[in-house]
């Protein structure tokens, strides 16, 4: 299932505290699943810039050099140089996510990741009510 596009307010804050939107007229995002556009909305309301889908971590290559497992989180929070990821999806998806994100912490210590699980979504959404 596809999101419709949407456009995000993406935010800078400078040292003096006053908050500028990043660039006057964002590209719409056509977010992979509804709940990506939710935590997007999430992060505009609370001013926290963020990307979407900005790197492939690269996890095992073949003998020739090629990709065989790759792993892109769907979120950057750059203030906070951590990597987001969101899932509401089956228990075996998920169990796959969570092991790509273990080979990725081994790999690579200093990239933080975080995933957000449907539990943790509900819970921030019935407490913020975004």
């Amino acid at each position: 299932m596809t999101s419709p596009l949407w456009t995000p307010r993406r935010w800078a804050t400078s040292a003096v505290a006053d908050v500028r939107p990043i660039r006057p007229e964002p590209e719409p995002v056509e977010f992979a699943h509804d709940s990506e556009r939710r935590v997007a909305e999430l992060l505009d309301s609370y001013g926290i810039a963020w990307e979407y889908e900005p790197r492939t971590f690269v996890l095992e290559r073949d003998r020739v050099g090629n990709p065989r497992s790759a792993f892109t989180p769907d979120f950057y929070l750059p203030d906070y140089d951590l990597y987001l990821e969101v899932t509401t999806l089956r228990q075996s998806l998920v169990t796959r996510k969570n092991r790509k994100v273990r080979q990725l912490r081994e790999q690579q210590p200093g990239v933080q990741v975080r995933i957000l699980y449907q539990r943790d979504i509900e819970r921030l959404f019935a407490t913020h009510a975004a």
